[in-house]
């Protein structure tokens, strides 16, 4: 659905998929969308229309993350069948895919520069890919459980995940190295997002709460309550 952020409203309803949609990408110029769906199956979808562009296929599981690139021609996807997929979205053509996770990938960002993407898996690892050659170049391990999230940092030179461990960790994506971990919650980190200035990120917990981190000390800033359920 798309929603009008003032008045609330639901300006369209966009149709297609054949089973749950669990990921949702917006191109820079906000004119259009990709949607990842355990149907197995990306679509790309005009937001003004409200119709679908193309689908995407390749991938044999389903697609729990989507990411667009910076200029918007290429969307990166991560699927179940433990692969990710480079799309040209306007062609729709799959550019490359990227193997070696050795479990589902429920997570995928892209770098502010467009030339790298990390992702997160259940084998418990991230990998730091390059786009153009599909190579693997680094393996980001620490996690002792599934990695369900990751969001790069707008400087591009680090990277924030969140796992089923309960914790978040903050990666130095040249290096590979784990420069902190952030423990509060009490359950399973299911979302994580940095902020435009790259000081701080917000965790989203089966707790029932959000937490607000400061990057630079590792420090808690704040608990945000309110939820009744997951």
């Amino acid at each position: 659905r798309v929603w009008d952020l003032e008045s609330g409203q639901c300006l369209r309803t966009l149709e297609g998929h054949t089973d749950i949609v669990r990921s949702v990408s917006v191109t820079p110029d906000g004119r259009r969308a990709v949607s990842g769906s355990r149907d197995t199956k990306l679509r790309v979808w005009d937001l003004e229309s409200g119709q679908c562009l193309r689908t995407l296929e390749g991938h044999t599981d389903g697609v729990p993350s989507v990411s667009v690139t910076p200029d918007g021609r290429r969307a990166v996807s991560g699927s179940w069948d433990n692969t990710l997929r480079v799309w040209d979205l306007e062609s729709g053509q799959c550019l490359r895919t990227l193997e070696g996770h050795t479990a589902g990938v429920e997570s995928v960002s892209v770098t502010p520069d467009g030339r790298r993407a990390v992702s997160g898996s259940e084998d418990k690892i991230l990998r730091v890919w390059d786009l153009e050659s599909g190579q693997c170049l680094r393996t980001l391990g620490g996690h002792t459980h599934w990695v369900w999230s990751v969001s790069v940092t707008p400087d591009g030179r680090r990277a924030v995940s969140g796992s089923f461990d309960t914790t978040l960790r903050v990666w130095d994506l040249e290096s590979g190295q784990c420069l902190r971990t952030f423990k509060g919650h009490s359950s399973f980190v299911w979302s994580g997002s940095v902020t435009p200035d790259g000081r701080r990120a917000v965790s989203g917990s089966e707790d029932k709460t959000l937490r607000v981190w400061d990057l630079e000390s590792g420090e808690c800033l704040r608990t945000l309550e309110g939820h009744s359920s997951l």
